[in-house]
């Protein structure tokens, strides 16, 4: 079995979606928005047989539930996106040379885009909708376990790019064999790019195996650091919607660190919220010490693996520390370089906050959970880019481009 004549369509068929008409894509984004919202109950009910085939137990099970709201707030972001300013085509830079030759630098899309996942379909939808708009192909792999999902809305996606007389392998739905990703992976003539979205184990695999340039997302072991100054009520407030209000996702938060002279009151606000959801707590000897007092009823001793854990479900870890420069070391020690915050109420430890940790996005007094695209008003994105080249943070739309130069003479000769 080889996935080579699919990729050798999906290469075909960027000549169709990158001459499409900027018009044509906004107004085709808007059909498949209109087309998930009429197609709800035969998706969910796809969905169903995924979800049943999956252990309640496990943390992906969230990620991989569309339910009604989920698939209707995804049709509203194909909207969000269809409004964003196409990213190709812009001009960057023009130049007139003394023997006439006239330089203009453009974006173009990047090509083929591949992407592997695990268990998040909306991926699907996002990742399909950044490329159309953006005039890419896009190959996706997604996991055994949301196949229902994946196939259905991939062919509701072909069904409109058919309806705009588009090439329909423009997007493309790749077998879930494993033994397949080594061939995509080193299809270094047919994609352009790799963007692995899941587990640390997933994208260790991806950069290791891939002859494809790589970009990596998704794995955030997110701190969340309560200094001496902080309003601790809002502290106890912001920590908990960081963890319980969608757990099993790459932004919520794993960690929690707190200066020792505020750390017995903040612990005595935070307990009762955290307890109010069942979240488990490993906590190191202070920290369990002063949680025991409050006889809190979910309390682990935490091991040495339990720092720079990503979590995914309703655990995290908490740490008494001395001060600032402690905090700073252990967050340079066992961040993802995901998403990093403090609660402060002084502004020069907060500057330096910011300005010392290493991470894409770095928050002061509010929530990691706000690291998304579409929260930052990109309309959606790939995944959470933790590395420095091309892109950092949200991969969204206005970063599915390269730049190309294009040169106009008159017959020059050098």
């Amino acid at each position: 079995m080889t996935i080579q004549p699919l990729l050798e369509r999906a290469r075909q068929a960027t000549m169709s979606i990158r001459t499409l008409p900027d018009a044509q894509k906004q107004a085709l984004l808007q059909q498949l928005s209109r087309t998930l919202n009429e197609n709800i109950p035969t998706i969910m009910a796809e969905n169903k047989k995924d979800l049943e085939l999956m252990p309640d137990e496990d943390p992906k099970k969230d990620r991989l539930l569309l339910n009604a709201p989920r698939i209707r707030s995804l049709a509203a972001s194909l909207l969000d996106i269809a409004r964003l300013p196409d990213p190709a085509n812009q001009l960057l830079l023009e130049n007139h040379l003394e023997n006439g030759l006239l330089i203009q630098k453009k974006t173009v899309p990047l090509g083929v885009v591949g992407v592997i996942y695990e268990s998040r379909p909306n991926v699907t939808v996002d990742v399909a909708a950044l490329c159309i708009r953006s005039g890419n192909v896009c190959v996706l792999r997604g996991g055994s376990d949301a196949i229902h999902t994946n196939t259905i809305l991939v062919s509701l996606i072909q069904e409109t790019l058919r309806a705009f007389d588009t090439d329909e392998n423009a997007v493309q739905l790749l077998p879930t064999d494993r033994a397949l990703v080594t061939e995509m992976l080193t299809a270094s003539q047919y994609i352009d790019i790799i963007i692995p979205r899941g587990s640390q184990q997933l994208i260790d695999f991806v950069r290791q195996h891939s002859r494809v340039p790589v970009i990596e997302t998704g794995a955030g072991v997110c701190h969340t650091y309560v200094e001496r100054s902080a309003n601790l009520e809002q502290a106890a407030i912001i920590v908990t919607n960081a963890k319980v209000s969608r757990p099993s996702v790459c932004n919520a938060l794993d960690t929690v660190l707190v200066d020792e002279p505020v750390a017995a009151d903040f612990i005595a606000l935070l307990a009762p919220q955290l307890a109010a959801h069942d979240v488990d707590i490993y906590a190191e000897p202070a920290a369990y010490a002063l949680l025991e007092a409050q006889q809190y009823p979910h309390l682990h001793k935490a091991q040495p693996e339990d720092f720079g854990r990503e979590f995914l479900s309703l655990k995290c870890s908490i740490k008494i520390v001395p001060d600032t420069t402690a905090a700073l070391a252990h967050i340079q020690e066992f961040s993802s370089r995901h998403s990093e915050a403090i609660i402060s109420r002084d502004p020069i430890v907060s500057e330096q906050f910011l300005n010392t940790v290493d991470a894409a996005a770095v928050y002061v007094n509010a929530s990691t959970r706000f690291t998304d695209g579409g929260v930052f008003g990109l309309g959606a994105e790939i995944g959470i880019s933790t590395q420095k080249l091309h892109a950092r943070g949200p991969f969204a739309l206005e970063k599915l481009v390269t730049e190309k130069w294009f040169v106009y003479g008159s017959g020059q000769v050098r």
